[in-house]
């Protein structure tokens, strides 16, 4: 095999990421999706069903996050960029997308109407991610940020939309929303340093908030009600702090252009 090829430690991470992907739709299928069907659905089997596909597609985040650590500390091969876009489809634009789809079906109230718009929402989040990915192979920008929210991010976000258990409405147009923002020109920073120790502590808290709901534990509702709530949140908040930073370099670039223009008018 040619040195070219081989897989390296990074990538073996990166295909954890993927595997990961694919057990979430098969938990999603399995445990939520096929028992309603079938009418044999029980609460706690599909609660613990789509707690399993929401911690799945967390722990991919976690591979996703530290494929790039190790590829910049070790090496990586020349697949790995290629590896990694494959792996991010499947995590967090296949499985999110059927997670929207899957509760267009087994929402309660749901109907014919509501699962066509909702299979109609998980494309447009399916295809949010595929125009994103695509963009960050093809445009360079400077180090340190991300065009438009990182399909990771998107993804959880999607996800607890969806477990909060909003109207349908709201649901889908918060969902649609963060489609946009995958695809948007709103600057991310890169998760590294302090940022990366912060994001993988809120996705360990996280799955400690699914397992309490998956399990019922005392309180477990109100967790995850509470941990889907700070995602949106900061979904939500980090393109307003990031807007408010570029309108304020933007004025500070003006006024120092409008600075050097008068001192270069001096005598």
């Amino acid at each position: 095999m040619p040195l070219s090829t081989r897989l390296s430690i990074a990538d073996t991470l990166t295909l954890g990421n993927a595997i990961c992907g694919f057990m979430a739709v098969y938990f999603t299928t399995t445990g939520v999706l096929i028992p309603h069907l079938t009418g044999t659905e029980d609460g706690g089997m599909a609660r613990h069903s789509a707690a399993m596909a929401v911690i799945l597609m967390l722990l991919a985040s976690v591979f996703d996050l530290f494929d790039g650590l190790v590829a910049r500390k070790l090496r990586a091969s020349a697949m790995g960029a290629e590896l990694d876009n494959l792996s991010d489809l499947i995590s967090f634009g296949l499985a999110p997308a059927y997670f929207v789809v899957t509760w267009g079906m087994v929402a309660q109230g749901a109907n014919d109407a509501n699962q066509r718009v909702s299979v109609v929402a998980a494309v447009v989040v399916l295809l949010a991610v595929v125009l994103r990915l695509a963009r960050f192979s093809c445009v360079t920008l400077r180090d340190g940020i991300f065009q438009g929210m990182p399909s990771p991010f998107g993804a959880l976000t999607v996800v607890a939309i969806v477990l909060l258990e909003l109207p349908f409405l709201p649901t889908l147009l918060a969902i649609i929303g963060v489609a946009w923002l995958m695809v948007s020109r709103v600057e991310y920073p890169k998760p590294r340093g302090r940022l990366a120790v912060a994001m993988l502590s809120w996705i360990v808290l996280s799955m400690g908030m699914l397992a309490a709901w998956a399990l019922d534990a005392p309180g477990g509702q109100l967790l995850l009600q509470t941990g889907c709530s700070l995602q949106i949140v900061m979904g939500a908040m980090i393109p307003l702090f990031a807007t408010a930073r570029r309108v304020n370099t933007i004025r500070d670039n003006r006024r120092e252009s409008r600075a050097e223009a008068r001192a270069a008018q001096l005598p």
